[in-house]
C-alpha cells in the first residue's frame, strides 16, 4: 500500500462529506417534521462517498477496481434510496422514530441529531472503508475481484427481489394484517437484510487485494451486526410479533437471517 497520504486525506474528506449529507438531511427532517427521511439519505450517503473517493483516487489506484467498486456502491445506494423514498411517500412519521423520540429527554430534535444523524453519518463513513481503501490499493487478483462482484450480485438480487415481493404483497388489500411467507420470504424472514449484508461482504472481498483492505473486515462485520442483531431484524420482529398474530408461527418455521429450507417445528432464531 503506497498511497497512505492520499488515502488519509480521502478519509478526512469523506468523513466531512458523510456528516454533511446527514446534517442536510436533518435540516429537511426538521422542516418537514418527518425524521423518516434519514432512511432515504442512508443509501445516498454511501453513493456520494463512493463517488467522492473515485474522484479523489484518480491516478492512485487500479482503474478497473475503482470503476467496479464505485459502480457497485452507487447502484446499491441509489436503488435503496429510491425504494425507500417511494415506499414512504405520503406516509406519516415512521413508528420507530416516534417511539425513539418519545423517550428523549429535552428537545426531540437535538436528541435525534445526536443519536440518529451524527451516528448514521459516522456509520456511513466507517462502513464504507472497504470502498475507500479498495480504490487506493494496487490491482487485486482478478479472481478475487470477480468473487466480490458475485457476492455483491447475490446480495443485490436478494435485497431487490425481497423488497419487490414485500411491496407487491402489501399493495394487495387482501393481505392486510397478514405475513408474507412465499418467494424469498419462505426461506428467510429478512431476505432484504440478508442481501444488504452480502452486498457489503462483496465490497469487502473486492478490497482484499491488500492487507489494508483485509483489515477493513470490521466494516462488513459491523453492518451485519446492526442488520441481524441490533437495529434491523430485532426491531422489525418485535413490532411484527405484536401486530401480526401469525408471525410467531412464521418465526418458528423460517430462518431468521441466512436462507434455509423452512421447517414445520419450532427452533429458528
Amino acid at each position: 500500500m503506497d498511497n497512505w497520504g492520499p488515502l488519509l486525506l480521502n478519509l478526512g474528506v469523506t468523513a466531512a462529506v458523510s456528516l454533511g449529507v446527514l446534517l442536510l438531511t436533518f435540516a429537511v427532517a426538521v422542516a418537514t417534521g418527518k425524521h423518516r427521511v434519514v432512511d432515504v439519505a442512508w443509501g445516498l450517503a454511501f453513493a456520494i462517498v463512493a463517488f467522492t473517493t473515485w474522484w479523489m483516487s484518480a491516478g492512485h489506484g487500479d482503474d478497473l477496481t475503482r470503476a467496479v467498486v464505485t459502480t457497485a456502491t452507487i447502484v446499491w445506494g441509489l436503488r435503496l434510496a429510491t425504494h425507500i423514498a417511494w415506499r414512504s411517500r405520503g406516509k406519516p412519521e415512521d413508528p420507530r422514530y416516534e417511539e425513539m423520540l418519545s423517550k428523549a429527554k429535552g428537545n426531540r430534535n437535538v436528541y435525534a441529531l445526536r443519536w440518529v444523524y451524527v451516528l448514521q453519518g459516522s456509520l456511513v463513513w466507517f462502513i464504507s472503508w472497504p470502498v475507500q481503501v479498495a480504490q487506493y490499493a494496487a490491482a487485486p487478483p482478478l479472481a478475487l475481484l470477480w468473487l466480490g462482484v458475485a457476492i455483491w450480485l447475490l446480495g443485490f438480487v436478494f435485497e431487490s427481489v425481497g423488497d419487490y415481493q414485500l411491496a407487491a404483497f402489501k399493495n394487495n388489500p387482501a393481505n392486510k394484517g397478514k405475513v408474507l411467507q412465499s418467494g424469498l420470504w419462505r426461506y428467510t424472514r429478512h431476505p432484504n437484510y440478508f442481501g444488504d449484508a452480502c452486498v457489503w461482504w462483496g465490497l469487502f472481498v473486492m478490497a482484499c487485494g491488500s492487507w489494508v483492505g483485509a483489515a477493513t473486515i470490521v466494516a462488513p462485520l459491523t453492518m451485519t451486526y446492526f442488520l441481524a442483531a441490533k437495529t434491523g431484524k430485532p426491531l422489525m420482529e418485535e413490532h411484527l410479533s405484536r401486530t401480526r398474530p401469525e408471525y410467531v408461527d412464521y418465526i418458528n418455521r423460517t430462518s431468521g437471517f441466512v436462507p434455509l429450507p423452512p421447517k414445520s417445528s419450532s427452533g429458528r432464531t
